[in-house]
C-alpha cells in the first residue's frame, strides 16, 4: 500500500445565500466526523471552538462557536458518510483564517476490551490551531466539517501507552464529492478506501455492506475493498472519477 499524504483542506462554502438587509453577522455551522480505527471507541472530550475573523493574528480577533453538547464525543460514532452537528453560530463578518479546537484531558480508547488513557500535550488542551481562508458575508450560512482521523490521531509509545495528536481535515460538500456503493457479502465488515497520488481517505462498510466516502477532492482515485476476513481477497477499481458536489455511485460490488 503507498504511504498517501493527506492533505488539509481549509475551504468554506455558502450553503445558503439569501440576504438580510437588518443582518451584519454571517451564520457558521461546524459539523464533526471521523475516518476508520482498529479500536472498539475513541473518545475525545471537546471543551470550546473559536474561530479567528480578521487580518491581524490578535487575541480580540477570536470568537467561541456555540458548541451544542460540550463533553465526550466517541469518533467511532461518526463513522462511514455519518456526522454529528458539534457548534454553530452567528459570527462576525470579515475574514475567516483560522480555527482552534479546545480538547479536556478525558480522552480514553477501549482495545480488546479495555480502556486506556489518551495523554495529550498541554499544547493541544491550549487550542489546535487548523488554517482557514475564507471571506464571511453577511446573512450568509455557512457549513463545514472537522474529520478528525482516529486512527492516525493515536501513538502508541513503547510502554504501552497511548498519545493523542490530532489529524484533523476540514471539507465542504462544495468543494469535494463523494463515492458511495454496497458491498457483497454484506455479512461482514470491509476497510474502503479511496487514494490517489495526494489523498487517501477511508471509511468501513456496515452490515449490510454499505459504504460511503465523504469529502473527496475532485479527480481520478483507486477504490480499495479490503475485507476484515483475510480469508476473502481484496478488490482494487481503478479510474473512479470524483466531481465537486456530486456522489459517484459504485452500485454493487461483488467480493469473490
Amino acid at each position: 500500500m503507498k504511504k498517501l499524504t493527506i492533505i488539509l483542506l481549509g475551504v468554506f462554502f455558502i450553503v445558503s445565500c439569501g440576504k438580510d438587509e437588518n443582518t451584519k453577522e454571517a451564520v457558521l455551522n461546524i459539523r464533526l466526523t471521523d475516518a476508520p480505527a482498529n479500536y472498539e471507541a475513541v473518545n475525545v472530550e471537546i471543551e470550546n471552538v473559536q474561530i479567528h475573523i480578521g487580518d491581524n493574528e490578535n487575541e480580540e480577533g477570536w470568537h467561541d462557536v456555540e458548541i451544542m453538547n460540550k463533553g465526550i464525543y466517541n469518533l467511532l460514532d461518526f463513522n462511514n458518510g455519518l456526522d454529528t452537528l458539534l457548534a454553530s453560530s452567528y459570527l462576525p463578518t470579515g475574514n475567516a483564517s483560522q480555527i482552534r479546537l479546545y480538547l479536556g484531558e478525558n480522552n480514553t480508547l477501549v482495545k480488546d476490551g479495555q480502556t486506556h488513557d489518551l495523554f495529550t500535550t498541554s499544547g493541544i488542551q491550549s487550542g489546535l490551531k487548523l488554517q482557514i481562508h475564507q471571506q464571511l458575508e453577511e446573512g450568509i450560512t455557512y457549513s463545514m466539517w472537522l474529520d478528525f482521523d482516529a486512527s492516525r490521531s493515536i501513538v502508541e509509545t513503547g510502554s504501552g501507552k497511548y498519545n493523542l495528536k490530532p489529524v484533523i481535515r476540514t471539507f465542504t460538500e462544495a468543494t469535494s464529492g463523494s463515492i458511495k456503493g454496497i458491498i457483497e457479502p454484506g455479512s461482514i465488515s470491509y476497510y474502503v478506501q479511496a487514494l490517489n497520488s495526494n489523498d487517501t481517505i477511508g471509511t468501513i462498510s456496515d452490515i449490510n455492506g454499505y459504504f460511503l466516502l465523504k469529502g473527496i477532492p475532485e479527480g481520478f482515485y483507486e477504490v480499495i475493498i479490503q475485507p476484515r476476513d483475510t480469508l476473502i481477497s481484496e478488490k482494487t477499481i481503478t479510474n473512479v472519477e470524483v466531481l465537486l458536489g456530486q456522489i459517484t455511485d459504485l452500485d454493487t460490488v461483488k467480493i469473490n
